[in-house]
């Protein structure tokens, strides 16, 4: 995978993760093109922006809030995310290839 479209794919998890839910991905993928950023080539400075900036607005239109807690730990799992390093998600993802 893209090491761009990586960080995309991890805002997305993260943020799921921090809700309790899968949030809508292609709405998350649209809110982030609002605010300027390339979901296929997400850098971390926007993704960071877009969860200071963008996030409590996206959770708002659906139906969700983060608590500050919850905010701060997905910020921190953004800011010291990887793509070069492979996720547990990628090497479950892998076994599950091979053993299908």
């Amino acid at each position: 995978m893209d090491p761009d479209r990586s960080r995309f794919e991890h805002l997305y998890v993260e943020t799921s993760v921090a809700c309790g839910r899968l949030v809508p991905r292609f709405r998350l993928w649209m809110a982030l093109r609002e605010a300027g950023a390339d979901p296929d080539r997400l850098r971390r400075r926007d993704a960071l922006a877009f969860c200071e900036r963008g996030l409590a607005d996206f959770l708002a239109a659906e139906g969700l809030a983060l608590s500050r807690w919850r905010r701060r730990r997905l910020v921190r799992a953004v800011r010291f995310f990887d793509p070069a390093t492979t996720t547990p998600e990628e090497i479950l993802a892998r076994i599950d290839g091979e053993h299908a």
